[in-house]
């Protein structure tokens, strides 16, 4: 196969270099927060196999441009909220890849830095049915 221009690991340094990440212990210190939303960008199977930030919204990959998009047939309003957006998928590539796209798109978020993987292992807390 052709070496392509820019790999998929060159493309999530390059959004993670002009996007927010917030690391996993600050995170985990937001759960609760009525002013923050955490955004589950994984499959849903992974989310059901694996469990879930409490309290957060799911949201598949391929929909969230539309999803939050006011003038989308597809909005969802509650990305018309004026809370703190942090999106997460399981190592953070998806979700820095989203946050840099959502960025140009003018919507301000950040994005869990090591994703849910990181944030089991560092005991955050875990709903198991969705």
């Amino acid at each position: 196969m052709k070496k392509l221009k820019m790999s998929s690991a060159d493309m999530v340094a390059k959004a993670k270099a002009r996007i927010e990440e917030v690391d996993t212990d600050a995170a985990i210190a937001l759960v609760g927060d009525p002013d923050v939303v955490f955004v589950d960008l994984r499959d849903v199977r992974e989310r059901q196999k694996l469990g879930f930030i409490p309290g957060s919204i799911h949201c598949p990959r391929g929909m969230i441009e539309f999803w939050v998009d006011p003038e989308s047939p597809y909005h969802k309003e509650v990305f018309s909220q004026e809370k703190r957006f942090i999106f997460h998928c399981a190592a953070g590539w998806r979700s820095a890849l989203t946050v840099a796209t959502l960025q140009d798109m003018g919507f301000e978020a950040a994005h869990l830095t090591d994703g849910f993987a990181d944030w089991v292992e560092k005991g955050g807390p875990v709903e198991q049915k969705d």
